[in-house]
């Protein structure tokens, strides 16, 4: 391929052929004058300006992924901790429904095992890929099992002590009658109602009686008959004794110094379970009294007035 160019004039005479080498040449030359007016070698960045804002986006958002994570870290952890708090309880109703099952395997002398509390229960079954099978739950569904879980425990609970009280011959419907002061000796130091806190001096609810006494070895007795569900430290109650007199009524007796009952322990009115002390959340030696009818704190007062039927 060739390009001529003929130009003739009164005194010039010009010619000029393109051929393809001369194309190539020229087309080359121009690529490199359009490379060295362009620079594409030079950085071609974006603003700073624009750089600072974007980074600023993003660590916006990093903040707030974070602050996320930490507040669902928190919230588990207080899950956690209210789902150890109930597996506690539920080791706490496991003892005392033992100890109960214990006695009366002793006092009814059943001896061929299936009242046997010390051994788990034989167990078998087929193998099956049981991880694969797991329904998957959440902790809500988690702690609501463990809730009905407890409630069914202290329903049990109920039953065998009834079953024990039947056994040991006692007359629940007359000796279970709750009357009288649980001390030995000393006086009422404290109402049932709302009081100023003696340790914060806030107002507070006190749902029993205080009765209180510098003597020496003052008794804390059971103001009726029923079988101890609780014996033991208990938080804000110190050394807490605690007795099902059967149809929903409960006593309890807080800060005491030294227990003289166990949980299982079947105690007749007047009988001496406690002595007196300080123990727990206490400003002196007294007895902290507490009637609940199911579940629900009521005041003592008119058990502790209620006159005996002899």
């Amino acid at each position: 391929m060739s390009l001529s160019v003929f130009y003739r004039g009164s005194k010039i005479r010009f010619q000029f052929r393109l051929t393809r080498r001369r194309l190539l040449s020229l087309t080359g030359l121009a690529a490199l004058l359009g490379l060295a007016a362009w620079q594409p070698w030079q950085y071609q960045g974006i603003e700073p300006a624009v750089a600072a804002e974007k980074i600023t986006a993003e660590r916006l958002k990093l903040a707030a992924q974070q602050a996320a994570v930490k507040e669902l870290r928190q919230d588990t952890e207080k899950k956690l901790g209210a789902m150890t708090l109930y597996l506690g309880q539920l080791r706490a109703q496991v003892r005392r429904l033992d100890a109960l099952g214990e006695r009366l395997v002793a006092k009814a002398r059943l001896d061929n095992g299936e009242f046997d509390f010390d051994s788990a229960a034989p167990l078998g079954g087929p193998e099956t890929s049981a991880v694969a099978e797991l329904p998957r739950v959440d902790g809500d569904d988690v702690l609501a099992e463990i809730d009905q879980l407890l409630n069914e425990l202290g329903d049990k609970q109920k039953q065998l002590s009834l079953l024990e009280s039947v056994m040991m011959n006692h007359n629940v419907s007359s000796s279970s009658f709750v009357a009288g002061r649980p001390i030995t000796s000393g006086w009422l130091s404290s109402q049932f109602g709302v009081r100023k806190d003696p340790f914060n001096g806030v107002p507070a609810m006190h749902k029993g009686l205080d009765f209180a006494s510098y003597a020496d070895d003052v008794k804390v007795i059971a103001t009726g008959a029923g079988v101890v569900t609780w014996a033991g430290e208990r938080y804000g109650y110190g050394q807490l004794v605690e007795i099902d007199h059967g149809g929903g009524l409960k006593t309890r007796y807080g800060h005491n110094q030294q227990l003289l009952v166990e949980v299982g322990d079947v105690v007749t009115r007047g009988q001496s379970i406690a002595e007196m002390g300080s123990t727990g959340r206490s400003t002196g030696p007294h007895v902290h009294y507490e009637v609940l009818r199911n579940g629900q704190a009521i005041d003592p007062n008119q058990f502790v007035y209620r006159k005996i039927d002899n």
